[in-house]
This record gives structure tokens, sequence and C-alpha cells, in this order.
């Protein structure tokens, strides 16, 4: 298999998927539906097999960079994609979680007995080649369509009850990502083009010496607010609305697809069309660095107050993203490294949590945390799951989400903002006060339901994937403490060479 074929091929597993899945959910029969989520687990499988070799060939040499030409247009257009590290990463994590989440989805589906299963499958996998597309895209330009298409394709799967709650997260949810990517994102992009001559991603940056910040300012306000999937406040609200989606949606966009496509793209533009030195003389950047952290502080002190599980991860996330923003505006080694180990390890933190929100529902339906007591007696392995990932999402060792706060706080002290080590320590406080508590009410507290253990016991065999799933990725949030060596030494190269020496 070459590079160039491997490249195309992350584009073409999931988009045949789509192609067939409505194929089989329509025309075959008896068996249709095993067909149907069996086309989805086979292409989640060949997609993780082709991503996991450009992982490898990218890692091997920094010359190792698959390219490919797809299309011109309007003269100096071009679209192409261009897999360099930190898209091979996001590739990586979009492709595996994809695999967990379809077995998790199946389990899910089938035991709510959810109707349009098979517009649901096909509107994943239109998401999942969208965000291949963005994973490896050359230039901004590439990116922007296939930011578009992630939007489009997953508004369905917002709407997916086709109730009015539904129809009304979904309005907010496209309004929003619409509005800023066409009102804001587009302008920067067609501004970066005319000051710079090119929107082709570059280590270091693509503006020349000397080039004005007040210039830059402008342009990282509008990339900044304009990039809406990252969920920076106040341009955040369509993301708890898009709550009224069914959890394997919600663990989808919080974890695999929407937010983290925002984030690297956040992450992306400072690294590759700003630059770490650019960053570090615009005062933009600052400014930026503490919009991320009163958004890491509200969006946590909103979860406290939420006793709906889902409503409560939504604002969770919208914290825990501004800390990849905040990794990315602070512009340092150590800092930008950190926003992307972020990336990495809340995707298996919070599609953790997600999942076993899922499970709970799918078991005993229900929703609110006040109704959780005891429950962890019964399901043992789900809400055991559920206190690893938010031991990752705190930051204790020995869990992967420990690294990233640890290399933000050494990226904010190389920036001379001492003041962000007490955000990320109230942070982590604030997520011990929002996440403990799900897990210790359903181990520690009386059941107040008269429910027998063996009832629950019951179906949670009848219903496996659920409680597979999170158990999984669970184990995976764990693992990755101890990756942390090759991890840093892949994501180096983002960098200009001038500024790896101290990782």
């Amino acid at each position: 298999m070459t590079p160039e074929l491997a490249l195309i091929l992350i584009m073409i597993i999931p988009m045949l998927a789509a192609v067939l899945i409505p194929f089989a959910g329509r025309w075959t029969t008896g068996q249709g539906a095993n067909v149907r989520d069996g086309i989805s687990i086979v292409a989640a499988a060949a997609l993780l097999g082709v991503v996991i070799w450009l992982v490898r060939y990218v890692g091997l040499s920094p010359d190792n960079r698959p390219e490919l030409f797809l299309l011109e247009f309007a003269g100096t257009f071009e679209i192409k994609l261009k897999l360099e590290p930190l898209g091979a990463v996001f590739a990586a994590i979009a492709s595996s979680l994809w695999l967990v989440n379809t077995i998790f989805t199946i389990g899910y589906m089938r035991g709510n007995k959810e109707k349009k299963q098979t517009r649901f499958y096909t509107c994943v996998a239109i998401a999942i080649a969208a965000v291949m597309g963005i994973a490896s895209s050359a230039n901004l330009i590439t990116l922007f369509v296939f930011y578009e298409i992630l939007t489009l394709s997953t508004f369905p799967l917002v709407t997916h009850k086709g109730d009015a709650k539904a129809k009304k997260g979904g309005r907010v949810y496209l309004l929003i990502l619409m509005a800023t990517s066409l009102g804001l994102l587009l302008p920067a992009i067609i501004g970066t083009h005319v000051l710079a001559g090119t929107t082709d991603f570059q280590v270091g940056g693509i503006f020349p010496p000397g080039f004005s910040t007040f210039a830059a300012s402008v342009l990282l306000f509008l990339f900044a607010f304009g990039i809406g999937k990252a969920a920076l406040m106040p341009i955040h609200p369509w993301l708890p609305n898009a709550m009224v989606a069914p959890t394997p949606v919600s663990a989808l966009l919080h974890a695999v697809a929407v937010v983290k496509a925002g984030v690297f793209t956040m992450l992306k533009v400072t690294v590759y069309i700003f630059g770490p030195d650019l960053m570090g003389e615009t005062p933009a950047s600052t400014v930026l660095v503490w919009i991320a952290a009163l958004s890491i502080l509200l969006a946590s002190v909103i979860a406290l107050r939420k006793d709906n599980l889902k409503a409560r991860l939504a604002y969770s996330t919208i914290s825990q993203l501004a800390y990849i923003t905040l990794g990315a505006m602070l512009a340092t080694s150590f800092a930008i490294v950190g926003g992307g180990l972020q990336i990495i390890m809340h995707a298996w933190g919070k599609i953790t949590l997600f999942m076993c929100a899922g499970a709970i529902y799918t078991v005993v339906h229900r929703t609110e945390i006040s109704s959780f007591n005891g429950l962890g007696r019964s399901m043992p392995w789900v809400f055991g799951a559920f206190f690893v990932g938010s031991l990752s999402i705190i930051g204790v060792p020995p869990m992967g989400g420990s690294w990233p706060k640890f290399f933000l706080m050494m990226g904010a002290l190389d920036a001379g903002q001492k003041a962000i080590l007490w955000v990320l320590i109230l942070s982590s406080l604030l997520n011990v006060a929002y996440l403990i508590p799900v897990a210790a009410r359903g181990f520690l507290l009386k059941p107040d339901n008269p429910r027998s253990d063996a009832q629950i016991a019951a179906q949670l065999k009848k219903h496996r994937f659920v409680r597979f799933a999170p158990v999984f990725t669970a184990a995976g949030a764990f693992a990755l403490f101890f990756a942390i060596g090759p991890l840093v030494e892949y994501l180096k190269p983002i960098l200009p060479a001038h500024m790896t020496g101290g990782l």
C-alpha cells in the first residue's frame, strides 16, 4: 500500500459504508439489521487498520508527509490532502473510537428500540469521512469544506428523535455552527489568503517576518470565535442544546467528531498558520488566554449545578475543550504539546463517561444523577468505568488525563502566566466536585428504588455491548498514561525546530 492510496482510502472507506448501509437496511430481508450493523463494524475496523498504517508511516521520518491533490478551482484555490503528525493523531482518535462507539451504538439503539437506525448509521459514516478530511487537510480551504460537511452530516443525528425538543436543539446547533463558520471563519480564511498569499499549513506559520500584530490579532479573533465547534464561550450554546440527541451521538459529538474537529482546527491554525513565534507577539493571544480560562471555570460551575447527567457532561466538555484553546494561545512548546495531548486524553475519558450515561439509561432508564443511589452495586462495571473516566478528566495520576494538565502548567510558567496555574488547579477541584459524586452515589448510598439487583443484572446481560464499550475505553484512559513518551516524541515535529529542545 502506498501512502497516497492510504490517504484516499481513509476517505473512501467511510463513504463506501455510507452508500452500503442504506442499501442493506432497505433491501436485505430478515437479517437486514445485522448486515447493516456489520457493515459499520467492518468499515470502522478497516479504517482503523489504514489509519494505523498511516500513523506509523508519518512517524518514521519528518519527510514522510503523504500528499494528494484532489482539485483546483477559481484559479488559485486547491482541495488537497496532506497528513502530518497532529492530523495523524486526530485520525487515530477518530477511527479507533468510531469502532468502539459503533459497538456501543448497536447495543444502545437496539436496547432502546430507536427508530431510523439506518439513517443514523449512514450519517455517522459521512461524519467520519468528513473528520478524516479535516484531519488530513493540507490547507484552510480543504479544511473548511470538510468542516461544513461535518456540520451538515451531524445535524440529522442531533434531531434524530424528531420531537419538538430535538428539532429546537437541532436549529440552535445548525444556526450557531453555520453562522460562526460563514460569518467569521470564512472571512478569516479569505483574509489569510489575501495577507499571506497562501492558506497551506506550514510548520512555523505562513506569515512573513514583521507581519502586523494588529492584523494578526484581528484574524486570530475571527478564527477563535469562527471555529464554533471548539465551543469557546460565548459561542457554546449549541453544545448543551445538542444533548437532545441519543447518547451515542453525544459520545460521537463530544469525543470523536465535532468538538474534537473544532479544537483540532484551533490548534492547527495557531501552529501552522500563525506559528508560535507570531502568536507570542500578538496581543489577542493574551486576551484569548483569559477568555479560555474563564470558559474553563464558568462551564465547570454550571456543570456543578446540573442534575441531568448528560447536561453535566456537556458543560464539562465545554470546560475541557477550553484547555486546548488555552494551550494554543499560550503558544509555548509545553502548552502546544499539552493541547495536543488533551485532544487525545479527553477523547478517551469523555467517551467513557457518555457511554456510561447511555448504559445507565438503557438498563434502568434513568437520566438524573439524584436517582442513581445504589446503582453502582448492581452495575459495578459501568459505575467503575465512570469513576476511572472521571479520574482521567480530573487529571489524577496514573490516568492519561494527568499529562495534559502538567504540560499546560509548564507551558503557563514558560509564558509568564503564573495565574493560569491557579485556574488549572481550581478547575481540577471543580472536576472533582461535579464528577466524583456520580460514582459515589452509585456505590455508597442505599438504593431508593425497589428494583432488584437480579433484574438489573439480567438487563445488563441482555445489553452486554453497552457495558463492554465504556470498560474498554476506561482501560484505554489508564493505559495512555504510560504512552506519554512516544506521544510527545510523535507530536514534536508540529513545532519549529528551535522550540523542541526543552521537551
